[in-house]
């Protein structure tokens, strides 16, 4: 489930991180050529693997080209972590394609399951 956190006191990049990192969010994943990965292992994971579990939106104060999406990650295997973007001008296409595939796999998942069981 993919939800915005937007309470007060979560309006900088720092302060989402080390919530997260609390919250066991401690790999730092990065997209490659073939999915995405973290600093810390050879495996690559494919947007069907991936889980948004929570997402958190930034605008920078006087100039727009400064927003950022800083994303909380779970794997199917369990692993916890964030990767953060730009949006706007800035945005790194690889990522924000990466991000969008695992976005549209969430959506379409409840409605495949309903189909295998009914």
């Amino acid at each position: 489930m993919i939800m915005n956190s937007t309470t007060e006191d979560m309006k900088t990049p720092a302060t989402c991180i080390n919530k997260l990192v609390g919250e066991g969010y401690t790999l730092n994943f990065r997209v490659v050529e073939n999915g995405m990965t973290d600093d810390h292992s050879d495996h690559i994971y494919t947007p069907e693997e991936i889980e948004i579990t929570d997402f958190y939106r930034f605008e920078g104060a006087s100039d727009p080209d400064e927003n950022s999406i800083l994303y909380a990650i779970r794997t199917m295997d369990g692993k916890k972590g964030t990767i953060t973007d730009a949006y706007g001008t800035y945005a790194d296409p690889t990522v924000t394609r990466f991000m969008k595939l695992v976005e549209e796999i969430s959506k379409k998942a409840p409605c495949d399951d309903k189909k295998k069981s009914g």
